[in-house]
């Protein structure tokens, strides 16, 4: 480890009147708006080959320190952008071959960040970055001021200014018209358009619209994400932006994945499984210039890509899916739900779907009256 300083709508895809779907599942098929895959690192006919030196923000995170091991693992060198020089030495793999560079970088600087990654000459990076402090000491609100500087102005953000800045690093390998894969991927969030549906939308897609993060979205953190999102988005430099739902670490990796847009995906999936995603997409063509949820599914067996899955999506630039296609996404996401009541609406935040099921209290609480403070995020820069 070396460290420096510095769209056709199936109104009849509901899984358990259309037969055809349980041929997708097993076969890894589907429609373009719901794909799945499998996950493990073969290549596909699809796949080009992976870049060979990729920038990872966030990179002492839970999901950000997977990211820098699944790169590893396959050879990739990687530059880790930190905040915290001796929490990379005891988060991040060992490295004995020099492949890995950890940098300290301010990921609210866009001087810093663009300066480490041309001095460094990556060929792509991987936005896993939240920025939250790891002080116990301090509060959610304070939490939140640390990653936002100020929480009610999501431009001063380290998403809205890290990103951007990103994005600018690669805005001239943009001019090659043979650049096909993925210069800027960003680990972002399930739910993060829901609080600014209409009423009418909420309610039509009530599982989705009313789970806990939605419904208390403290501090506007997720109005802020999808903000972030739509700069990366205006930024005109190849990305990919992927929204994992709930991460956790108890649930299976190896699940396949399930992917789907339109942001009405609830569901679960581990942080390996969201790594490997992050890194598939770097060879991924049809990773590019798309938006995408994925939860994992236990019991299907592996694909060889995710290129045959994320090939059926749509590119952002297509506009959004129709109100008809998100009904039939929404009908079939919801029979996927873990537990047997299978109501998202119902959970508190904290409270577990198993839980649900046999009506005990989640960890913050009851419906309606959680301790959202205990569950503000851990940091991952």
């Amino acid at each position: 480890m070396k460290i420096a300083n510095s769209h056709t709508a199936w109104c009849s895809f509901v899984l358990l009147v259309c037969p055809m779907v349980a041929t997708a599942f097993s076969t890894g098929g589907g429609a373009n708006f719901f794909a799945s895959a499998a996950l493990n690192s073969s290549v596909s006919a699809t796949d080009i080959a992976m870049p060979q030196k990729i920038a990872v923000t966030g990179a002492t995170g839970r999901t950000g320190a997977l990211v820098v091991k699944e790169l590893l693992d396959r050879g990739v060198d990687v530059v880790a952008l930190v905040r915290d020089l001796s929490k990379a030495e005891t988060s991040l793999p060992n490295d004995d071959d020099g492949s890995l560079t950890v940098i300290q970088c301010d990921l609210g600087s866009e001087k810093d960040i663009i300066s480490t990654i041309t001095s460094n000459d990556c060929d792509a990076a991987i936005w896993c970055a939240t920025g939250f402090s790891d002080n116990p000491q301090q509060t959610l609100i304070e939490k939140i001021q640390g990653i936002f500087g100020v929480a009610i102005t999501p431009k001063q953000s380290i998403d809205a200014v890290g990103i951007p800045a990103l994005a600018k690093c690669f805005q001239a390998d943009d001019k090659d018209s043979n650049n096909t894969t993925p210069k800027v991927i960003m680990l972002s969030s399930a739910g993060v358009t829901r609080p600014s549906w209409s009423e009418e939308k909420k309610a039509m897609f009530e599982g989705s619209a009313d789970i806990p993060i939605v419904r208390l979205n403290p501090f506007n953190i997720l109005n802020i994400k999808a903000d972030s999102e739509e700069r990366l988005r205006q930024s005109r430099v190849p990305y990919t932006i992927f929204r994992p739902t709930g991460l956790n670490d108890k649930w299976p990796a190896g699940a396949r994945p399930i992917f789907s847009q339109g942001d009405v995906a609830v569901g679960r999936i581990n942080r390996a499984d969201v790594a490997k995603i992050l890194v598939d997409c770097l060879s991924t063509p049809d990773a590019t210039g798309k938006t995408f949820e994925a939860f994992s599914l236990q019991g299907y067996p592996p694909a060889p890509s995710v290129s045959t899955a994320l090939s059926r999506l749509q590119k952002d630039s297509d506009g959004p899916l129709s109100d008809a296609t998100l009904s039939c996404t929404y009908s079939a996401m919801q029979q996927l739900l873990p537990g047997e009541t299978q109501d998202a609406a119902a959970l508190a935040m904290g409270q577990t779907y198993e839980q649900l099921d046999e009506g005990e209290t989640g960890r913050l609480g009851e419906r309606g009256s959680e301790n959202a403070e205990s569950a503000a995020p851990k940091p991952s820069s």
